[in-house]
């Protein structure tokens, strides 16, 4: 039997309890902070070489040098050709929508012109090189391939670099396929805090990039953090985590299975259903436990659900609402009538699945949208990973001679305000004699 909790949202310590439900610390303990602490001080200091002893420490491999490690693109065609057919076509069916929804997202450059000539804008241009880590090994996951970089690809960005591990020489061909299919320039078999100090400062064999992208664990996350300012990131992720706010009519089996789907991720992902209607919650709970007996990950299941998983009861749909914006979720599914109207009042969800029929594993892997998505309440602040993550922005002044002068009216008196005579009289030196 599954002991999950159960609240009821009008109880007087239902938030209090909440929050204790959500609350989940991403901060790693000294141990690995300083582990990862050294391997970056020594990928930087000794590059390649460092790189390479601690892959063959790690994943034990008996590589002599990095050229070793990279793998060929050929090697990514022959995995692409190698797999079966169905799962090709799978591949390149979510690799085509991927891209197809990442194409609404490109920025453009624009400008306008103001009476006196002065032209303003914003022009846009790709980053010049991305770096992305892919767990490997048993834990392979090729959809994340794809949504890592065919969003970098359709920004423009001219070279992606892929990381992988592959610890035993273990070599995952849905993920090189994946990255054939996804357009990737660069493969290294290197995993790790190593794969991250090498993408964020460069070695002798693989360059400096932009940004690095892509899950990993623990320690992975744990350098992303460390090198931010060497190169950027797309996000420190926790567990993931799903939210169901449902009216009570859609089949249980259904809603039960949406919260396995998170649940089997790991044991500290979290399965969330909100619902104003108490005797519905009850199906839903018995119908948790007729279907977990047929789940190969049976006790993963069970433990994310018994320690972190919770079923929500609710006076009425619109606080069922206001109890989702606060959870802001990673993965929202409003499965109701007039999904679309509801969705309005949403303010905070990485990703928001409208319907009964719009299940979140759709999303995982084909729907288009990107599932790299915020979690730990962090979509209060941020996004998903998208097209924009791989263009920088940056603003365009050309003044007129009209123009010039009667904006340095304004920018001497304020230069002046704060005692900065240079910047005063520069822009004084530019204002009409007559």
């Amino acid at each position: 039997m599954i002991t999950i909790k159960q609240l009821n949202a009008v109880d007087d310590n239902f938030w209090t309890q909440l929050d204790a439900l959500l609350a989940w610390d991403s901060v790693s303990d000294d141990q690995v902070f300083n582990t990862v602490n050294s391997i970056l001080k020594d990928v930087k200091s000794r590059g390649d070489a460092a790189v390479v002893e601690y892959t063959n420490r790690f994943d034990r491999l008996t590589a002599s040098n990095m050229a070793e490690l990279e793998i060929p693109l050929s090697k990514l065609d022959e995995a692409l050709n190698r797999i079966p057919a169905g799962q090709k076509q799978a591949l390149e069916k979510a690799a085509a929508r991927v891209r197809a929804y990442a194409e609404h997202q490109k920025i453009d450059s624009w400008s306008y012109t103001e009476d006196d000539g002065t032209v303003l804008g914003q022009q846009v241009t790709p980053m010049d090189r991305a770096g992305l880590y892919v767990p490997g090994g048993k834990a392979a996951y090729p959809s994340s391939v794809i949504m890592n970089a065919v969003p970098a690809k359709v920004a423009g960005v001219p070279e992606l670099i892929m990381v992988v591990p592959t610890p035993d020489g273990e070599v995952n061909d849905l993920v090189l396929a994946a990255a054939a299919i996804a357009g990737v320039d660069r493969v290294f078999s290197i995993g790790g805090a190593q794969a991250v100090a090498a993408l964020a400062y460069g070695t002798e064999t693989i360059p400096q990039v932009d940004k690095i992208v892509g899950p990993g664990n623990i320690y992975v996350a744990t350098a992303k953090r460390m090198v931010f300012g060497a190169a950027g990131i797309d996000m420190i992720a926790g567990p993931s985590e799903i939210c169901v706010v449902c009216d009570g009519k859609t089949d249980p089996d259904w809603i039960a299975m949406d919260l396995f789907s998170q649940a089997e991720h790991d044991e500290d992902a979290q399965s969330i259903l909100v619902c104003p209607d108490a005797a519905y919650v009850e199906q839903v709970k018995a119908s948790i436990e007729k279907l977990i007996k047929d789940m190969p990950r049976a006790e993963i299941i069970k433990k994310s659900l018994t320690e972190r998983g919770v079923l929500i009861t609710t006076d009425t749909m619109q606080q069922a609402i206001d109890v989702a914006n606060y959870i802001a979720p990673e993965h929202l599914e409003l499965s109701m009538d007039d999904a679309d109207q509801w969705a309005k009042k949403i303010r905070h969800a990485g990703a928001i699945f409208m319907g009964r029929y719009t299940a979140e594993a759709l999303g995982d892997y084909c729907a288009g949208p990107n599932h790299v998505l915020p979690t730990s309440r962090t979509a209060r602040f941020s996004s998903p990973l998208g097209v924009y993550d791989f263009q920088k922005r940056s603003s365009l002044i050309n003044c007129s001679a009209a123009g010039a002068s009667e904006l340095a009216k304004t920018a001497s008196v304020l230069a002046h305000g704060e005692g900065l005579t240079a910047h005063a009289r520069s822009a004084e030196y530019r204002m009409s004699k007559d």
